[in-house]
């Protein structure tokens, strides 16, 4: 990303507060509604280098996975899905930034459960404001729909009439501050 500063964000490293960010996502179920659910451990930086070049990575905790349902919650832990206790962690580390109109696209490999494949955030950028006294602070949306497939996570459970209990495409929505740390 090369309109970094333009944008207010200015060089530096720009650390994730999972105090006021989230990790997101949805699934379909039974083909007529969906699950969603969220992380809660996740860490990650955005760095912007001089010339305005940027760069991010992010790590997410399975462990800490909630649909607000324990039983499924602790099945979604297996290694039906994600075999938390082989794969403990998820990572993004990005290969390139975009610009899309007044937002950017972030490409980069996304691992899960040993699998890691090339994703694509759409980012809208909710801007930059000096903060409350731990730094000035800046805001982002991003979007995904990923394939778990794709990912190991290749459990259908078939239903008696055709379709599968789950489906295959989980949107993965991100709701980010970060805090400038230099």
């Amino acid at each position: 990303m090369t309109t970094g500063i333009a944008n207010g964000l200015t060089a530096g490293t720009w650390v994730i507060d999972p105090a006021h960010s989230s990790v997101g996502f949805a699934v379909r179920h039974l083909m007529v509604s969906k699950v969603r659910g969220r992380f809660t451990d996740f860490d990650g930086k955005l760095v912007i280098d001089e010339d305005g070049t940027a760069s991010a990575e992010a790590e997410i905790r399975v462990n800490s996975l909630t649909t607000d349902n324990d039983q499924r919650d602790a099945h979604l832990r297996t290694a039906d899905f994600f075999h938390a206790e082989q794969f403990p962690v998820m990572t993004f580390k990005s290969t390139g930034f975009r610009v899309s109109g007044d937002d950017f696209v972030v490409d980069g490999d996304f691992t899960v459960r040993g699998n890691t494949k090339p994703v694509s955030l759409e980012v809208e950028f909710l801007g930059v404001n000096p903060g409350m006294g731990q730094g000035t602070v800046a805001g982002f949306e991003a979007k995904t729909v990923v394939s778990r497939k794709e990912f190991g996570l290749d459990i259908d459970m078939p239903l008696p009439d055709g379709g599968t209990v789950i489906g295959d495409k989980i949107t993965l929505s991100l709701e980010i501050e970060v805090v400038r740390q230099d």
